[in-house]
């Protein structure tokens, strides 16, 4: 597979020149990438339980205070017998199989992960939708600056753009843009690539990302 090349555009949106993306990240074909959905999914779904808290409780018919003493005898009264005033089908009384905390967690290999993230953005970068921005705020943050970087690249579409810690002006500058979901490079998953239209990089941002990317497979070798 060769590299893919991206767009890097300046402050205002112009082009300024192309960067190198690797293919094993971003070059995937759209045939490839169509046959790894069910494995996307399988992250993705992951990704979602594993955000869900768990703590839902309700009481059962043990749990809820009072109840122990029977309310009436057994025979002689011509109601139906019951035995506490706290079952089921009293007002007040327990619940029936409720939800009780638990941990929605699923083990998903790290690997699969990695293979999922990458197939998403090579699916984006297929689509033309995978661009690098020079936001020009390294002195200090403007939000005026960012969205005018912004648009003309990604049209006011919904984008996670993805950031280097060490610039914190970039972070300051996105986090307001209704439309923008921002995330540093090494936070950078499957499902926030899946939930936006466009992937931007700052310069930064992706010098950062394709460093994180080096570093497993290079103690891997």
């Amino acid at each position: 597979m060769a590299n893919v090349t991206l767009n890097v555009t300046d402050n205002q949106g112009k082009a300024t020149g192309t960067v190198d993306a690797p293919a094993e990240i971003f070059g995937f074909s759209a045939e490839e990438v169509q046959s790894r959905i069910p494995l996307i999914h399988q992250v993705v779904v992951a990704q979602l339980a594993a955000a869900r808290q768990g703590t839902h409780a309700t009481k059962t018919r043990g749990m809820v205070s009072g109840g122990g003493r029977k309310p009436w005898k057994q025979k002689g009264t011509g109601r139906a017998r019951q035995g506490s005033i706290r079952a089921p089908q009293w007002y007040h009384g327990g619940t029936v199989f409720g939800p009780q905390p638990r941990d929605y967690s699923q083990r998903t290999p790290k690997k699969m992960k990695a293979a999922a993230l990458k197939y998403v953005l090579s699916d984006r970068a297929n689509a033309g939708r995978v661009a690098v921005v020079d936001f020009g705020v390294s002195e200090a943050p403007s939000t005026k600056a960012a969205v005018a970087a912004l648009t003309p690249v990604t049209e006011n579409k919904f984008t996670t753009v993805v950031l280097s810690r060490e610039n914190v002006n970039e972070w300051l500058s996105v986090r307001n843009i209704p439309t923008v979901h921002p995330i540093f490079a090494d936070q950078l998953n499957t499902y926030d690539v899946v939930t936006a239209q466009y992937v931007v990089f700052s310069k930064e941002g992706f010098d950062a990302f394709l460093a994180a990317k080096a570093e497993p497979a290079a103690k891997e070798a």
